[in-house]
């Protein structure tokens, strides 16, 4: 509308070193040959807009352009033919517009992990008292404690010829039957021996099926197995001794 005053929007700044990789970057040239010219009248301009708005224009602000116009005069002044070999007046400009654009984005990538680890929590590690209980796990370990078994309880003499009647061929004893029984052990009872579970067994197809079902509560942190002396005992995961089921 006429008469009406123009209004200006200006970027924010944090300094004179932003404003001026902002004007390199706004006109596409490089920071290592600066047309201070061509720069130093859209910095001037950018300085009178902020007077026009009212806006505080900060003493270092004021600093560069003086810097600025006195390197432009010395790249106006003719050199002197024992001056040929005198540095560029803009590399002391130059040398802290990299060290600030080096810092900027050093500010950046730390401002892209905090926003990205803003929503992250991270638990906290809990603290366990040493225990000198030994616990076993493994298939291993398992295997051992049922040969033991075995070996505790097997007669010299062969076994019995009705000890195989029924194993090959026969379909084998549910594994989740026997959880279903180890289980409803332990809600009776606090610990189970873990060789009453494979003497009880008739026959090797439910030892077998035994060894597994210990192996997946295992698996699953149901129950904690623990060895005293070679004797293996059953618990629930967490029962009342402290027994959870972890190393």
């Amino acid at each position: 509308m006429k008469g009406q005053a123009i209004a200006y929007r200006l970027e924010s700044f944090e300094g004179p070193l932003d404003l001026l990789l902002h004007l390199i970057s706004k006109n596409k040239v490089s920071v290592y040959d600066i047309p201070i010219a061509q720069i130093l009248e859209q910095y001037l301009e950018h300085i009178r807009r902020m007077r026009e708005l009212d806006m505080d224009v900060a003493s270092e602000f004021i600093a560069m352009a003086a810097q600025l116009m006195y390197i432009k005069s010395k790249m106006l002044l003719p050199a002197r033919q024992e001056e040929e070999a005198q540095p560029d007046p803009r590399a002391p400009l130059v040398e802290a517009l990299l060290e600030y654009q080096r810092f900027k984005r050093a500010g950046e990538l730390l401002q892209q992990r905090e926003e990205l680890g803003r929503d992250l929590y991270a638990k906290p590690p809990e603290s366990r008292e040493a225990s000198q209980v030994q616990y076993a796990y493994t298939a291993q370990a398992l295997g051992r404690a049922v040969q033991n078994i075995l070996e505790r309880y097997d007669r010299k003499a062969p076994p019995p010829a009705g000890l195989f009647r029924g194993v090959a061929g026969a379909d084998p004893a549910p594994v989740s039957a026997k959880i279903g029984r180890i289980v409803g052990l332990l809600a009776d009872c606090r610990q189970i021996r873990f060789e009453s579970l494979v003497l009880e067994s008739r026959s090797r197809s439910e030892i077998v099926s035994v060894f597994l079902a210990v192996l997946e509560l295992l698996k699953i942190r149901k129950i904690a197995l623990l060895d005293r002396q070679g004797e293996y005992l059953i618990t629930l995961a967490g029962d009342g001794d402290g027994i959870d089921g972890t190393k």
